[in-house]
């Protein structure tokens, strides 16, 4: 059994079912949107990126490309093996097991910290946030993309399937503490039905997965998101 860092806060969708997650990210468009986005705030050529919650890094090739070293830190051991394999070619890329609240970094030696999907959903993230301040060096900058329940039918989706979720709370949370924000209009764009439904089937309920399979005509759904980011 893979060992999981204490505190780590569970992700069950890409823990239980790394293989159809892949099939998320491999869906999620318009590819680079997001990249671009954090790099208009805070280009990442040269710099130290850490990411966040990494997964299987299927991000880190793409960071590695331009940033001087990259960090991905993931508290679930297997994912982070996956990911340490994926990257085994790229010189510049490192994979440690660790919480966002307990980063596996020394004081003031990032660049550029990116949350993706992972954590940072408002209330509760505060030893995160505080762990952002301890690791960035001054003109660093933090990045959180997570998913725009307020908007769309996926943020309907989104809500039934976790009604103690609050779009409006989560939005004073950030807007309190000063992050700015951009939202993001991506989009998933599956290759089959069969496909689309597995990975509705992780995301929501299977009620709610049901009713949106049912809705959906196509391979392709709009995907909210949002940027949230605070300079350092």
């Amino acid at each position: 059994m893979a060992r999981i860092v204490n505190g780590a806060v569970p992700s069950p969708n890409i823990w239980n079912t790394p293989q159809i997650y892949e099939l998320e990210n491999l869906a999620v468009g318009p590819e680079g949107a997001a990249e671009a986005a954090m790099r208009a705030v805070r280009p990442f050529d040269g710099a130290t990126v850490v990411e966040i919650g990494c997964g299987t890094g299927f991000h880190l090739p793409t960071l590695a490309a331009s940033a001087g070293r990259v960090l991905g830190v993931e508290p679930h051991g297997g994912l982070a093996a996956k990911a340490a394999a994926r990257c085994a070619s790229l010189p510049n890329v490192a994979v440690r097991t660790g919480t966002a609240q307990a980063l596996p970094l020394p004081d003031a030696s990032a660049d550029v910290a990116i949350a993706r999907w992972a954590y940072f959903f408002g209330p509760g993230c505060e030893p995160g946030l505080r762990e952002l301040g301890r690791v960035l060096r001054r003109g660093g900058a933090a990045f959180v993309v997570d998913v725009d329940a307020s908007r769309g039918a996926f943020g309907r989706w989104f809500r039934r399937s976790l009604p103690s979720y609050s779009p409006e709370a989560v939005e004073r949370f950030w807007s309190r503490l000063g992050w700015r924000r951009e939202e993001l209009d991506l989009r998933m764009t599956f290759r089959s039905r069969t496909d689309l439904e597995a990975v509705l089937g992780i995301e929501f309920t299977p009620e709610v997965a049901g009713e949106a399979m049912r809705e959906i005509d196509g391979l392709e759904i709009d995907y909210p998101n949002v940027l949230r980011w605070r300079e350092f």
